[in-house]
């Protein structure tokens, strides 16, 4: 199967962004470290599992956001993960549950970021 680039499809920046926080909330919740070089490793990993490509640029603006909404803007939102909600943000697949309330407040912050950074 072709890899497609993911600037051509509208909703994937938010989704990939939304599991970046995912996957970043929920190691913090679990560790209670900031583990950036995961946050390298989700965005390989969900690219791979997507058929997609993102420049390398982009890649890094991505995880740095995701890891700025993680730190400051989910609490904000009144959105705290603790370790008993981590299980419900993914699927057995280890993709994001789109069921989750956490996640669906996830993504309306995510879409909001990108709208005000001007990433996409």
């Amino acid at each position: 199967m072709k890899i497609r680039e993911m600037n051509l499809l509208p909703d994937a920046c938010a989704d990939l962004l939304c599991y970046l926080v995912a996957t970043t909330a929920a190691t913090y919740a679990l560790t209670s470290d900031w583990r950036v070089d995961l946050s390298v490793i989700s965005c390989r990993s969900w690219l791979s599992r997507n058929r997609l490509s993102l420049p390398w640029l982009d890649r890094v603006r991505l995880g740095r956001l995701a890891l700025q909404i993680t730190r400051h803007d989910l609490r904000g939102e009144g959105i705290a993960l603790i370790q008993a909600d981590v299980q419900g943000l993914f699927k057995g697949d280890m993709k994001v549950n789109p069921a989750s309330t956490i996640v669906q407040r996830m993504l309306q912050v995510c879409h909001h970021a990108l709208e005000d950074h001007r990433f996409a």
